[in-house]
């Protein structure tokens, strides 16, 4: 049985945009390669941290939720591990509840932003 996932890292604000693409993709890639299905993603862009990690006070924040076998979750969170790009990363498993809630807000951004086409 697939579980849903969802996974947040932030990188290196050192970055320009073209790594930063090029970082997530690496990741997708590894995704889509171990046959998880992507279901939602979103850039959060450049925020300011909570607290300073390796001296840094931002980071760019990514976010992707996925489909999987339990099994492929150590081996993202080894690339993440070896990765020098990412700062910090949290992967969970969502229960049917927070997945439902997921794609409820996502149909209500999809509403509004037709509704914001329209006028």
């Amino acid at each position: 049985m697939l579980n849903q996932y969802e996974t947040v890292f932030i990188t290196t604000p050192v970055l320009s945009e073209s790594q930063m693409k090029e970082t997530v993709d690496k990741f997708k890639k590894i995704l889509t390669d171990n046959s998880a299905e992507i279901v939602h993603e979103e850039n959060w862009g450049l925020r300011k941290l909570a607290y300073p990690i390796q001296k840094k006070s931002t980071g760019f924040y990514y976010m992707i939720e996925f489909r999987t076998e339990g099994s492929l979750i150590q081996k993202i969170e080894t690339e993440f591990k070896r990765d020098e790009r990412i700062i910090r990363f949290l992967i969970v498993r969502l229960e049917k509840y927070a997945v439902a809630y997921a794609e409820k807000k996502r149909a209500r951004k999809k509403a509004e932003t037709e509704k914001i086409k329209e006028d």
